[in-house]
């Protein structure tokens, strides 16, 4: 992820950790068949971008193998370092702020980044300027406000609190510079950027036990804001956690879309 100072999610809070291996529970099986199906191979060379935690880096460093290379780049690069050994190279690098970290890159892969990135279009350029002609760019990124309820089903006073808290959030994230409807335009900026054969796909779950992981340790990450900000009590932060660790309500993502081109 880029920007740590002032970003909402800060990789350097422990939660992150938390929230790093519920988006593997979640999501990376949808990311690797995607990849899966490019035929990520022996010799490949790949540029994972806003990295955060090791579970697709480790994944492309099994099918690049020793002839191949994965470069792994983050503002804070604390939680990939583990994996920094061949064919993994950890650079600490702004994917909307700095020149690519190398070209001729045969996949630049983003996930649940640029929705974040203040430049998202110098981004979105640099990740390009960086392929092979031929290379393949996958960029997985949410669209919360395509479905903006943490319980769609909202039956009860707790599914209620939930989709408040879920709301103020949202909130928060637009006050930080996201964009909430970012997720439904990569096809086109796709497209727009000149790639070729551009397709899409979406996943959200509706229920897991790693959504309730995920919303516990992002409430108790933005704890501090929703208050000072005056979205929320302790009170109610206190009481949808213990709603949450009941296991009695149905939690569900924003939508992820993949959407993924080859360069010309």
């Amino acid at each position: 992820m880029t920007r740590t100072d002032g970003y909402l999610l800060d990789n350097r809070q422990t939660e992150a950790g938390q929230r790093f291996d519920a988006f593997a529970a979640l999501f990376d099986p949808t990311t690797f068949r995607y990849l899966e199906g490019f035929g990520v191979g022996p010799g490949w060379r790949c540029w994972e971008v806003g990295v955060g935690g090791t579970s697709v880096v480790s994944w492309l460093a099994k099918k690049v193998g020793p002839t191949g290379k994965v470069v792994a780049t983050d503002l804070d690069t604390s939680w990939v370092a583990p994996a920094a050994r061949p064919p993994v190279e950890v650079r600490v690098h702004d994917v909307g702020v700095d020149e690519p970290p190398g070209e001729g890159f045969d996949l630049v892969h983003a996930r649940l980044v640029l929705v974040h990135v203040p430049d998202r279009e110098r981004a979105l350029r640099s990740m390009i300027k960086s392929l092979r002609p031929g290379g393949r760019l996958l960029v997985e990124d949410a669209d919360p406000a395509l479905q903006p309820l943490l319980c769609p089903d909202e039956h009860g006073p707790e599914q209620q609190l939930a989709n408040r808290l879920r709301h103020s959030f949202r909130q928060l994230l637009a006050d930080s510079g996201a964009d909430l409807a970012y997720g439904r335009k990569l096809p086109r900026l796709l497209r727009e950027a000149g790639l070729r054969n551009v397709q899409a796909d979406a996943y959200f779950p509706v229920t897991s036990p790693a959504c309730a992981t995920l919303e516990s340790a992002t409430i108790r990450q933005i704890r501090e804001r929703l208050v000072a900000g005056g979205l929320a009590t302790d009170q109610d932060i206190d009481r949808h956690l213990a709603n949450v660790a009941s296991g009695g309500m149905d939690l569900a993502t924003a939508p992820m879309i993949s959407a993924w081109g080859r360069k010309g």
